[in-house]
């Protein structure tokens, strides 16, 4: 019988890519969200209202947690600030209470997504597992999220708290953000372009997810990020070589950014360089290790 594992934000884009693979792989898959698909697996939770259907639970062996309101997608009021970290946080607190109150729960390992958030703007340093917390509003979510996470140690649970980068996809997230500017033929550099962009392809995100679930030696932080991160002069002109779009060398000024953005700037401008040696230390082997590759399989289509 193939393990049983529920997902939170299965909806979202890592989650449905995950949800695929596991599939494929003869993983029993059960779902939770707000609008559940109307399938047998599928359940419904109101994490606000802390009410959740207990059946998500039946024979799952593991939970992968996802879900999370958008860090990004809207302006960052003292209300919006509050949702996204109560979304990972209660959202959080909902499952283990769920776990707590079922005492014939099969649940091993708890895998939760986190950021790399985590560290703050760090400039030129190399982050690893061990940097510490950082300053700002986004290392703060990510600091109260993976505390929750953690309380996963106190059910005898094996916790993995995998902080991502930016996850690059021909179907959503940021890189249609990102890229937006250079097909409008409007590519250069925001704020410095000296800032550091940790990120990774989306095959390679949903398989970091695989390899937490089936090496169970993997416990605590691992940074998700390919082991060449770039600057985002780098990324900007990357994307507009493979567009075949010029990259003008007008940076665009943190100015402008705030008048558009606001506080979310600080997401923007965040620079983490990230280091990926624990995760190769665990013996996870990229599929696209260099921007360029990766961005050529996403365009190809």
């Amino acid at each position: 019988m193939a393990k049983k594992i529920l997902i939170t934000g299965a909806t979202g884009l890592v989650g449905s890519a995950l949800k695929k693979l596991l599939l494929s792989k003869n993983y029993e898959v059960n779902t939770l969200s707000r609008k559940p698909e109307n399938e047998a697996n599928a359940y419904k939770w109101d994490v606000y209202k802390e009410e959740i259907d207990t059946r998500c639970l039946d024979g799952v062996d593991a939970i992968v947690h996802l879900a999370g309101e958008g860090v990004v997608d809207k302006k960052w009021t003292e209300e919006r600030k509050q949702q996204i970290i109560d979304s990972r946080v209660k959202s959080t607190e909902l499952l283990y209470k769920t776990i707590s109150a079922n005492k014939n729960h099969q649940v091993k390992s708890f895998i939760s997504s986190s950021a790399v958030g985590y560290y703050g703007d760090c400039g030129d340093e190399i982050l690893t597992e061990e940097s510490p917390n950082g300053f700002g509003f986004l290392a703060k979510c990510c600091y109260l999220w993976e505390k929750s996470v953690d309380e996963g140690k106190k059910h005898s649970l094996r916790v993995v708290k995998v902080r991502t980068g930016i996850v690059l996809s021909k179907n959503g997230g940021a890189l249609p953000q990102l890229d937006l500017p250079v097909k409008l033929f409007a590519g250069s550099a925001i704020g410095t372009g000296k800032q550091w962009v940790p990120w990774l392809h989306i095959d390679d995100m949903v398989a970091i997810y695989l390899e937490t679930l089936e090496n169970t030696k993997m416990e605590g932080s691992y940074n998700a990020c390919a082991p060449f991160p770039v600057t985002n002069k780098g990324f900007t002109q990357t994307i507009a070589k493979e567009l075949h779009r010029p990259f003008w060398p007008i940076k665009v000024p943190k100015k402008a950014l705030e008048i558009l953005m606001g506080e979310r700037t600080e997401a923007i401008l965040m620079s983490n360089n990230t280091s990926a040696q624990k995760l190769l230390d665990a013996g996870y082997i990229f599929k696209y290790t260099q921007l360029k590759d990766a961005l050529k399989n996403i365009y190809k289509g």
